[in-house]
């Protein structure tokens, strides 16, 4: 069994109001979800934390700052039969968020604001995303009774 602290990698759902911030991965059969709707985030590097992996990706990826303080929910994930795979999945509700100062980094093809349901829908976005989004959401339901 894997340390807590010991992860590979964390992706982000932010949420400006009914919308979500989505990246169109890359076309190249060298990357899995080739051609597919992502949400932010990527690869942990030199044992930083969850939260320090998912604002740089974001800053790289859509040259976007948030401050910790604005990651609203996480949850850690295992994947793989033994869970030989850890991700973290942070949202952020951000509804004043100012969607002109972002620019796409040196990965995938461009990024959208796209409707939370539609996202949900889609056949060509990354599936395990779409269910974290969803579990969230409901959580969110939940909670607000």
């Amino acid at each position: 069994m894997r340390e807590f602290s010991d992860f590979d990698g964390a992706k982000v759902a932010i949420l400006k109001g009914d919308r979500v911030v989505t990246i169109l991965r890359d076309d190249r059969p060298d990357i899995v979800f080739p051609n597919m709707w992502d949400l932010p985030g990527g690869g942990r590097e030199n044992g930083e934390s969850a939260e320090a992996c998912v604002l740089r990706e974001l800053l790289e990826e859509l040259s976007l700052t948030l401050l910790p303080t604005q990651l609203n929910w996480k949850r850690r994930y295992s994947e793989g039969r033994q869970g030989e795979r850890v991700t973290w999945f942070f949202v952020a509700e951000v509804p004043d968020l100012d969607d002109g100062c972002m620019r796409l980094g040196n990965e995938g093809q461009a990024w959208r604001l796209i409707d939370v349901e539609r996202f949900l829908r889609m056949d060509n976005a990354v599936p395990h995303l779409k269910s974290r989004l969803a579990e969230y959401l409901e959580i969110r339901k939940t909670a607000k009774g």
